[in-house]
This record gives structure tokens, sequence and C-alpha cells, in this order.
């Protein structure tokens, strides 16, 4: 694809990156073409993170992915899991009491860790497939504050991410507007959400309806932060999706860089 011009400087929160090529469930492309492409559509930074593994520690995958981010336009993002399912049925609420953490669990030593080395800036989750953390690596994640980006999907709606995990002091990125695959209902209710959180955001990644993406802008301009979603999607289409939306210089300002820099520190112009 063409160089996309443009005169914004664009951060990306929401990019896989492959630390082995061609294991992904998705597309799968080389970290050298995927900071390409990102360069093609004008984004100077991406947060990026690996992709699932079942029933494994993400250690392996998580320092490959900060190894790799050196000496490119990447910010490395420690993916985690847990020993709970999401939601409050009765199958779920039975599991969780019986649940204690396996050595793949990602535990409290390990957030301070990947907190406290410099190559990562904030930590990845998917409920579904990772679960949720227990109580203490919560806590640790209270402590250490950085932000998780957590996947929304129809199987953990935005009313199950709050009750999980926006209790709590941390920021928390909620990745799709808490609607994959194409949920507006469920768009439209983790817009709402946003009345009574602070530190919750949405991602724009995989958001496809112009009204969503309009209506955040306009009614919270300063929580919505830009994500691509690559390498499924092409970032010279996200980006192409934002510029096309019927709002503000300002706001479309605050959604590719201040707000994503505002959250992520490493994001911002002066760290990179």
């Amino acid at each position: 694809m063409l160089e996309l011009e443009h005169r914004f400087r664009v951060v990306d929160v929401h990019v896989r990156l492959d630390p082995d090529p061609g294991a992904s469930t998705g597309r799968s492309i080389t970290p050298d073409t995927l900071a390409r492409e990102m360069h093609q559509a004008g984004v100077v930074r991406s947060v990026v993170f690996p992709d699932q593994r079942p029933k494994t520690d993400y250690l392996r995958s998580n320092n490959a992915v900060a190894r790799l981010s050196v000496d490119r336009p990447f910010v490395a993002f420690a993916r985690i899991n847990g020993t709970r399912e999401p939601g409050d049925s009765a199958t779920s609420q039975l599991r969780n009491l019986t649940s204690s953490r396996e050595e793949y669990h990602t535990a409290p030593e390990d957030i301070e860790q990947y907190a406290y080395d410099d190559r990562f800036h904030g930590f990845k989750l998917d409920p579904v497939r990772d679960g949720i953390p227990d109580e203490e690596v919560l806590a640790e994640l209270d402590e250490v504050g950085l932000p998780v980006l957590v996947r929304g999907t129809e199987a953990t709606p935005p009313e199950t991410i709050a009750d999980e995990l926006l209790g709590h002091s941390f920021p928390v990125i909620l990745a799709h507007f808490g609607g994959h695959p194409l949920n507006r209902d469920a768009m439209n209710r983790a817009i709402d959400l946003l009345d009574e959180h602070d530190e919750y955001y949405l991602d724009t990644s995989y958001v496809r309806y112009r009204d969503q993406l309009e209506r955040a802008l306009l009614e919270y301009p300063g929580r919505i932060l830009f994500g691509s979603g690559g390498p499924e999607t092409h970032p010279n289409v996200a980006v192409m999706e934002i510029l096309t939306l019927d709002v503000s210089e300002d706001k479309l300002h605050r959604v590719f860089d201040t707000n994503p820099s505002r959250v992520i520190d490493a994001l911002a112009p002066d760290n990179g």
C-alpha cells in the first residue's frame, strides 16, 4: 500500500507482534514488515504484545517481544493470565472457588518483575483465553500502576470487565470498544461506562461503525485511544477510518496522540 499522508502524530495502542512468525492464530508477519506497515500509515510508535499460548506461561514470549522491540518503534506490553473465569455464572463461581495458581499462571512477583524491567510498559490480558488474575495479582497491578490492555468481546461484555477490573486503580484500556466482533450494543454500553469510571479507556481497534466512533469522541474526547488491531488490519485502513470521521481536528489529535501518550508514558513524544 502507498504511504498515507496526513499531518498528525499517530501512536497505536493495539498491535500483535509474533516472536515466531507462523505460530500465531492470526495473520503472521515479521517484525520488520510490521514496522514498515506502521511507517506507511504514519504511525510513529506502537504498543506490541505476543499472541496467546494455551496453558503455558508467557515469560519466553514476553521476553522475545521485548527483544524484538529494541531499535524498532515498538513499546512492549507483557501478556499475563489468571486462574479465574470471567463472569458470574454458577459454573464460573464454582470453578473460581476451587481454582489455584499453577506454575504457568502469572504471579504477583511476575508483575513486579515486568513493571520494574524498563523493557515493559504495561500488560495485555484476554479474559476468555487467559482468565482473570486472582486478587493477589490484581493488588500488585494496583501497586505498580501500569496500564492493562484488555480484550473486549461478546463473551466478556463491558459489564463483566467493569465488575472484574474497573474497581482497581490501574488504568484499563478496553479493546474494540468492548464489542468484538462488531457488536454495536456492547460498544454503546462500553461507552456508557465511561461516565462511571475514571481510569477506564477505550481503544478503536476493529471498531468499524462511524456512529460509535463519533459518539465516543464527541462525548468523551479524552478517553479514546487509537488502536489499529494490526497485523490483522493494515494500519493505513485503521488510520483512514479515524481521519474520515466528522469530528474536529482537536479530537483527532487527542485520539491519535494526546490520549494514548498520557495513559502510556512510553508513547509520548519525549520518549522516542
